[in-house]
């Protein structure tokens, strides 16, 4: 019996396709169709909502469709950042080449004025949540950095350089539709966080300064203007600096202000952005702040506000890892069930998504504190604030430490249980974000202060401030709604391990220690976190 060509056609052929689940991806609103997120805004904007929820409805699909498909195709490793030294012509120019959809996006994304000052502080603050969701995308980290240059040339306004100004307009309103980018330059190959041990020269020049040296981690290494920290000459002093990637005329002609990019790294994640080894040159340099401040100028505003964006981009991370999680779950059939239909699987979904809620719900709080303070950046520890509000700050700027690091680490542990749902498919790259996402957050983890320096500084805070602000004050005061045993039991064990070798030479008794503050610092922030869900559920 001879077959047939239908027969031929048919034979082995499978039909099984994933179509639906994608159109199902795809159509989804990350804002409209995440109930839980309206009714945070909804908390916190009060009598702005209406306007603030119609702004973020109509931004909302943009994000959602076109932007995050931008962000997968910068994503792919044949169109990462690469350097361009020299053009045909034998002259140095230093091009970071990027495909243009990441220039595409990044136009999109900074030509919403996220911190102009006509736009509300919460419609930008949901509307970077959202967009945290594409992942880094290599415009988040940018975004994040042009915010902290904004705040510092806000903060310390200098008539006497006009070019602050100028500066100031460009990334904060724009000129003409286009908006500048700004970065932060601080780490150098002797130290990351160790900003005292900066040996970068700053050599008078007038009013302004020229730079000398090498700076080793260079993120956003294609920004129009950074923030460098660096030492004036004879001083031991650290002196913040404002300097622009081109001087006037010289960004069409590609020659750059006095400064060589060496290299690209090769990174982990946040694979989209270019993060380089610059080597100044004698770059014109501006001051800004306090020439014998600069450590408290750059880590008072400049890094408090990246770590306090790396929460929102973490709230974004797990929202956006629970809902396509949550998605497949409900998709995909395996031996006759939904994976959702087992509990193994259901369980670690509900997990996932009470992680997203509840570190959402955090991120909402802590900013919601830090717009209600006034000038709440860069006042110091013993600043000349009434006791009151000095005790206010303080709490801020413990919990802005704590969100960072716990957020940052149940980000990855969130992002790899959610990959985990989706099985073989969960580490294919172009099947799901969640693998980029994974390595972004992982990346966070390790900026801007990785773990063990925070919880350092967290625990050097508190006995800074025992005299004025006592450790049960301090879990009363952050724990506010929490039953009265359970700040008991905080106070206790804070009380407890400020009196242990935690700071102490290595021993057995200090490492136990160490571990317990490390512990505890989790556990207490998480209640800060269930406490901040309670109040919008």
């Amino acid at each position: 019996m001879s077959l047939t060509s239908h027969d031929t056609e048919t034979r082995g052929k499978n039909t099984y396709n994933f179509d639906e689940f994608v159109s199902r991806r795809e159509s989804l609103d990350w804002y409209s169709d995440e109930p839980f997120l309206q009714k945070a805004v909804k908390k916190y904007t009060g009598a702005q909502f209406d306007q603030i929820h119609e702004k973020i409805l109509a931004f909302s699909p943009r994000v959602s469709l076109k932007w995050n498909q931008l962000a997968e195709r910068n994503a792919r490793p044949e169109v990462r950042p690469y350097m361009l030294h020299y053009d045909a012509f034998n002259h140095r120019i230093d091009r970071i080449v990027r495909p243009l959809e990441v220039q595409q996006l990044e136009n999109e994304v900074f030509g919403e004025g996220l911190f102009s000052s006509k736009m509300p502080p919460w419609e930008s603050f949901v509307k970077r949540m959202l967009t945290h969701q594409i992942g880094e995308g290599g415009v988040t980290c940018p975004l994040t950095c042009t915010h902290g240059l904004i705040a510092l040339l806000d903060q310390f306004p200098n008539p006497e350089i006009p070019q602050l100004q100028e500066i100031l307009l460009h990334t904060k309103e724009g000129l003409n539709g286009e908006f500048t980018i700004g970065a932060q330059f601080m780490t150098e190959i002797q130290g990351g966080s160790d900003l005292p041990a900066n040996v970068l020269e700053a050599v008078p020049d007038g009013k302004n300064f020229r730079l000398y040296g090498n700076k080793f981690f260079c993120s956003a290494a294609h920004a129009d203007y950074s923030v460098v920290t660096a030492k004036i000459s004879g001083s031991n002093k650290v002196s913040t600096f404002i300097v622009p990637a081109w001087l006037p005329g010289d960004k069409e002609k590609e020659k750059r202000n006095g400064y060589q990019i060496n290299r690209i790294k090769w990174k982990l994640g946040t694979a989209e952005l270019p993060t380089a080894e610059i080597q100044y040159n004698g770059a014109l340099a501006y001051p800004i702040g306090p020439k014998d401040k600069g450590i408290a100028v750059a880590v008072g505003i400049v890094l408090t506000l990246s770590r306090l964006e790396i929460g929102i981009a973490c709230a974004g991370f797990m929202l956006r890892a629970s809902r396509e999680a949550n998605l497949y779950g409900d998709f995909r059939t395996v031996f006759g069930k939904k994976v959702k239909e087992y509990p193994l699987a259901a369980s670690k979904l509900r997990k996932i998504k009470n992680a997203a809620k509840r570190t959402t719900a955090g991120a909402f709080k802590i900013y919601d504190l830090f717009l209600r303070l006034e000038k709440s950046l860069n006042p110091g520890i013993n600043s000349d604030h009434p006791l009151e509000v000095r005790k206010q700050l303080f709490v801020l700027r413990e919990l802005v430490l704590l969100q960072k690091i716990c957020a940052t680490n149940e980000g990855a542990e969130v992002l790899r249980e959610a990959i985990s749902v989706f099985a073989g498919h969960g580490v294919m790259e172009e099947f799901s974000a969640l693998p980029r996402i994974f390595r972004d957050v992982v990346v966070n983890e390790q900026w801007e202060g990785p773990r063990n320096l925070l919880l350092t500084q967290i625990y050097r805070d508190l006995q800074r401030v025992a005299d004025w602000y006592s450790p049960s004050d301090f879990v009363r005061d952050v724990l506010i709604g929490v039953p009265h045993e359970t700040i008991a039991k905080f106070s206790d064990q804070l009380e407890n391990l400020l009196q242990r070798p935690v700071l102490g030479e290595v021993s057995e008794a200090s490492m136990k220690a160490a571990e317990e503050w490390d512990t505890y610092c989790d556990s207490f922030f998480k209640t800060y976190q269930e406490v901040a869900l309670a109040e919008i559920e």
